[in-house]
């Protein structure tokens, strides 16, 4: 079985990317820590360098996932920075900074970016979003922002749904669904 190695230092994402992709994954998704740098622009270029660095360090395939929260109010910011907004402000903070907007509406989005590990092909992006809106934080805090994202349609923020019920609606498992269909397909064309 051929290995894809998912760089993430984080168990719970890497149990969160296992789960959705499921059993029937022809691959086996192992994870490796790697430091890479912090990439600055959009989302679909601070993806594809992050994937060709992690390809030229593990020396083969590799996938890589970054992750938005885009507050509509704020023409789409933190987005990509997410991870440096809430590692100052907490899921509180995250709330508050709309607290003079209208508009608490914002989505989460996933890319996921895959490179076979061989220079000269392109890397491939799957990307998910979620919609919804910013709101007080509710419950449990094992997950980043996910006690302030309630997701349209629900009554319930990330924090407090089900793994399941999260992963079958998320940014996250919207990506991987991509992810998966594309390897599927790309798997049973080479079977055959």
């Amino acid at each position: 079985m051929t290995t894809l190695t998912f760089v993430t230092g984080n168990i719970k994402k890497l149990e969160e990317v296992i789960a959705i992709l499921g059993k029937k994954f022809p691959y086996k998704v192992i994870n490796e820590k790697i430091d890479l740098p912090e990439f600055q622009g959009d989302p679909d270029n601070i993806s594809e360098a992050k994937c060709k660095e992690a390809a030229r360090i593990v020396k083969g395939p590799v996938l890589v996932e970054d992750t938005c929260l885009c507050f509509n109010a704020l023409g789409g910011l933190p987005g990509p920075y997410i991870k440096w907004f809430l590692d100052k402000l907490e899921p509180e903070g995250l709330h508050k900074l709309l607290h003079g907007f209208e508009d608490k509406s914002a989505y989460a989005m996933c890319t996921f970016a895959y490179s076979s590990g061989h220079h000269e092909e392109p890397v491939k992006l799957f990307i998910g979003k979620t919609h919804g809106m910013i709101v007080e934080p509710r419950g449990s805090r094992e997950f980043g922002w996910d006690p302030c994202f309630q997701p349209d349609g629900y009554n319930l923020t990330f924090a407090e749904m089900s793994k399941n019920e999260k992963n079958s609606i998320s940014h996250r498992g919207k990506a991987l669904e991509a992810l998966k269909k594309y390897f599927m397909v790309t798997f049973d064309q080479n079977e055959s």
